[in-house]
């Protein structure tokens, strides 16, 4: 698209008309005749001698000439520029937190995978949650991994393809055996405090109840929502399951409650799946974008035909010059001999 930076400038083109038709004439006083006895021939001839003016025009050629390098002028002074098509970059309105619990329990294999068959369960997770992640375009999300211990696998980021890469590469006891979620929990309120967004979601998939936290879980969930925090929980595992494996369904129901998030249960991968949809439709994605055009000045195109005509034009007068006195030489020359 073409444009122009100053497009006011334009106004300038009539500029020099209105300057000849608003101010006088340039006038130049000298004398047309220089004869030693003027005075003494006036009087003779009974004749009185006035002042007159000589009013050069220019020919066709150079008026036209004028116009064009006045004009390339006056548009390279208005900045053309051509817009080329607009980048669109998209801005996060939401930090999303994975917090994928890798105690020995998710080993465990009793999910069903895409083929039918039996799986462990970190590897429905890691199947559901790589078509959940795709559909997260405009969020920032990070990756928290907790067994004994809480780390942090991946800061938050807009790069979902390397986050997948991270998930994938996980596995069952890599954080130890043990399921700290309290402190899982803690670790990701200290990742949100470095977050500039308003809009803060945690998504914790765990299998058990907490074995190891120095903080509870529910004490973390308190301070995750005075934070801004909402928190969905989604559990693994067998509700009759006891020992390590217990399966600690009322904290999870507690901790989404107190942020006002959603528990859900996964029996099987189709179920998790399902979840997964859920957890898109209640948590909508919102994509803020700004755009930028990028410009091309082109002011350089119309300033350099003015420069050219204007060089050729004195080159060609300055040849017809230099070819007019050699002529003029060469007429004074022939007289003398």
């Amino acid at each position: 698209m073409f444009t122009f930076a100053y497009i006011g400038m334009l106004f300038l083109l009539p500029l020099p008309l209105v300057a000849r038709w608003r101010l006088p004439s340039h006038r130049a006083v000298r004398p047309a005749i220089r004869i030693p006895f003027f005075q003494k021939m006036a009087r003779l001839t009974g004749q009185q001698p006035e002042s007159g003016s000589v009013i050069h025009r220019r020919n066709t050629v150079q008026a036209i000439l004028y116009a064009v390098i006045w004009c390339a002028v006056v548009v390279a002074l208005a900045k053309p520029q051509w817009l080329k098509p607009p980048i669109v970059k998209a801005l996060p309105t939401r930090d999303l937190l994975l917090a994928v619990d890798l105690s020995g329990s998710m080993e465990t294999e009793d999910v069903k995978g895409k083929d039918g068959k039996p799986v462990a369960r970190l590897t429905a997770v890691k199947q559901v949650l790589g078509d959940f992640l795709m559909g997260r375009k405009g969020d920032r999300v990070g990756l928290l991994v907790f067994g004994t211990a809480a780390f942090v696998q991946v800061p938050f980021t807009q790069d979902l393809d390397v986050c997948l890469e991270l998930i994938n590469e996980t596995a069952p006891r890599m954080a130890g055996p043990k399921t700290a979620l309290g402190d899982a929990v803690g670790l990701g309120i200290t990742l949100f405090e470095r977050s500039t967004v308003s809009h803060r979601v945690m998504i914790v998939l765990t299998d058990g109840n907490d074995t190891g936290s120095r903080v509870p879980p529910t004490e973390a969930a308190r301070v995750a929502k005075d934070n801004g925090i909402t928190i969905h929980t989604i559990a693994f595992g067998d509700p009759a399951a006891v020992g390590e494996e217990l399966f600690d369904q009322q904290t999870l129901k507690s901790m989404a409650t107190i942020t006002d998030g959603q528990y859900f249960y996964a029996a099987d991968r189709q179920a998790l799946a399902q979840i997964y949809a859920e957890l898109d439709r209640i948590e909508t994605r919102k994509v803020n974008t700004i755009s930028h055009r990028p410009r091309l000045d082109l002011y350089y195109w119309p300033l350099s035909l003015a420069l050219v005509l204007s060089t050729l034009y004195h080159l060609v007068m300055a040849v017809r010059q230099r070819h007019r006195i050699g002529k003029l030489d060469y007429k004074k020359l022939s007289t003398t001999q």
